[in-house]
């Protein structure tokens, strides 16, 4: 007689931070099996309530902390604004709660190791959620260059840009809210050239502001061995082609727009183009969700797809561009 399998866990959720991105991890959260959207919390109560009955949240908190002290919420999605992401995972971690923090971990390499030091020393479950890492179009594509599909890779292009209505108080333009489009969307050119090529030996950046002090473009110049180059771009200045393109020495492979999405990517070798096609499930936030979950039913700590390693080469070179750009966070 078969040994009956046990019951997977069902990992309750909490969210801190309501807002536009968090909505979209909701949604997607109905996708992922054996999960529950417990609680939201907000400084905001009314926004608290809106996001509950919109999703049918059990409880509804007017404050972070009576969140994160709730002894029934196994993981929180933490999706503040960048400059809260700290405090907010400390307070988490601190109450033995998982925490999946939307990307950037942190505003810079100080605050993301006291984080990761914090998660080691409660041996509580921490990842960065940069989604795109997770998605089965990119971890296809970032495979293909890795085993040499297009022979050694020579450049790499990538950009993310975007126009949003200027609000000098909003997030993505608020300097104490560790806006700009390095931390908000530079990360994810950022992120493909240190999957493919790793840390560079050299970094050359430039940057428009806005009024507000943050940057409202930059370009990125990575240098690597072999004369190897990465250009990257991001901008809140107009709409442009969320694309990336790999040059090898025996072909080329394209990341279609949007590349951070991966919906699709292209080979072109020896003449002749392949194309390769996903259907990403929900919007896209499942495959990190799952993961998280997993890695939590298994009572790990640390990803091994977003590993501490490489959010701390990630927000080490962002701290880099910030310099060269003379952006101080």
């Amino acid at each position: 007689m078969k040994a009956q399998k046990k019951p997977e866990k069902t990992i309750k959720w909490g969210i801190i931070g309501p807002g536009k991105i968090a909505h979209k991890f909701a949604g997607d959260l109905s996708y992922v099996s054996n999960t529950e959207l417990y609680a939201v919390a907000s400084r905001d109560q009314s926004r608290a309530e809106a996001f509950a009955k919109q999703y049918k949240v059990p409880f509804a908190y007017r404050s972070y902390w009576a969140l994160a002290e709730d002894p029934e919420i196994d993981a929180v999605y933490v999706a503040t604004p960048h400059s809260l992401h700290k405090e907010n995972s400390l307070m988490c971690l601190k109450q033995k709660k998982a925490v999946l923090c939307e990307k950037p971990l942190a505003i810079n390499s100080t605050e993301v190791e006291e984080i990761i030091a914090v998660a080691k020393s409660e041996k509580i479950l921490l990842m960065e959620a940069l989604w795109t890492a997770f998605l089965p179009g990119f971890q296809s594509a970032v495979q293909k260059l890795k085993d040499g599909t297009i022979g050694k890779i020579i450049s790499i292009e990538a950009s993310f840009g975007f126009q949003p209505p200027y609000q000098a108080e909003s997030r993505l333009f608020n300097k104490q809210l560790g806006g700009g489009s390095l931390l908000d969307i530079g990360i994810y050119p950022l992120f493909l050239a240190l999957s493919l090529l790793g840390k560079p030996s050299d970094i050359d950046a430039k940057a428009t502001f806005f009024d507000t002090g943050v940057d409202s473009s930059c370009k990125i110049n990575l240098l690597y061995e072999n004369s190897v180059k990465a250009k990257l771009f991001s901008t809140f200045l107009r709409e442009i082609p969320v694309e990336a393109f790999i040059q090898g020495s025996e072909g080329s492979l394209k990341i279609h727009h949007p590349f951070h999405e991966a919906p699709s990517f292209s080979i072109k070798k020896k003449g002749k183009t392949e194309q390769f096609n996903f259907a990403n499930e929900g919007g896209g936030f499942v495959y990190e969700i799952a993961h998280f979950c997993e890695l939590l039913r298994q009572e790990k700590t640390e990803s091994p797809v977003m590993s501490f390693e490489v959010s701390s080469h990630l927000i080490g070179l962002m701290d880099e561009v910030g310099k060269k750009i003379a952006f101080t966070k």
